[in-house]
């Protein structure tokens, strides 16, 4: 059995490749940078014995998509791994629109071709594997970081419409959404930002994903606090979950030289939260607005 993994030469698309590896799956792992898809293919090939095609394209150009489909069209690709994407941080206004139209070229128009073109190969045969990767963010909008949050809500809503149309017609095909909160990778970087709150490790992020998407689960949301944070769409009202995300995202700090510590202010001023805090404060909240939901 064969997958393909985009976006596979750092992040969760290395360990996504890994995982598989380590499971039997032969790969064709993609991305840009041809040094570290090499590194990872020896890496792959001499610890589990499997085999390992490099196939390096820029997905932020729709005819590169369509080259990377005609390349392993005749193929048996068993898993498709829609993982390559980024995002731009800061205020809508003043974030860099070039930058911004590539990011959507990668997020939206890469995974929607795709996902189509695999997708058309699957249902023919009645069987495969799409996974794609999405984000907390999918449930809501993001200020300061409007144009990643509304690409991750377009990928888990096409997502969840393509579910719907493969169960009517009964089909053996899986597609779903990995939908995770901050990860340790090399996003903040790209993104330009440091995520507020402490991230999922990435190996654990793509297991649990894999494992996941092997159960046929629709929407996987790894974490407590994530889920909480996902359910909670359904009872906060829009202004006030944008109020929150707002101060949420406003607290993330620019990748900046580091300034000295401040001196006392008066209170305590811890700006990162672990798990725990975060998920204790979260159901905090869903339970204070399940007690307003009662009154």
């Amino acid at each position: 059995m064969i997958a393909l993994v985009t976006g596979a030469s750092s992040g969760m698309g290395r360990e996504f490749s890994k995982i598989l590896a380590r499971r039997g799956f032969n790969l064709v792992i993609v991305a840009r940078r041809r040094q570290r898809l090499e590194e990872l293919r020896r890496e792959l090939t001499e610890q589990y014995g499997v085999k390992v095609k490099v196939l390096v394209h820029d997905l932020s150009d729709p005819d590169e998509c369509k080259a990377l489909y005609a390349e392993v069209e005749n193929a048996r690709i068993d898993i498709l791994i829609n993982n390559a994407g980024f995002g731009v941080f800061g205020k809508f206004t003043e974030t860099d629109l070039d930058r911004e139209i590539e990011m959507i070229d990668v997020n939206i128009k890469a995974l929607h071709i795709l996902t189509k073109l695999f997708l058309r190969k699957f249902v023919k045969r009645d069987r495969g594997y799409i996974l794609n990767i999405a984000s907390l963010a999918a449930f809501t909008a993001g200020p300061y970081f409007s144009s990643y949050y509304a690409s991750k809500n377009y990928v888990l809503q096409l997502t969840k419409a393509i579910y719907e149309e493969l169960r009517e017609d009964k089909s053996n095909v899986y597609i779903g959404a990995f939908c995770p909160g901050p990860v340790k990778t090399e996003f903040n970087d790209v993104a330009g930002a440091e995520f507020a709150v402490a991230g999922l490790d990435e190996a654990e992020a793509a297991e649990y994903a894999i494992e996941k998407m092997f159960d046929g689960q629709l929407i996987i949301v790894p974490k407590m606090y994530a889920k909480a944070a996902a359910a909670m769409q359904r009872f906060v009202p829009t202004k006030v979950m944008l109020a929150a995300t707002g101060k949420l995202q406003r607290s993330r700090t620019l990748k900046e030289p580091e300034l000295p510590a401040p001196v006392n202010t008066g209170g305590d001023m811890k700006l990162r939260l672990s798990d725990d805090e975060l998920e204790q404060a979260i159901s905090g909240i869903v339970d204070d607005i399940k007690d307003i939901n009662e009154l």
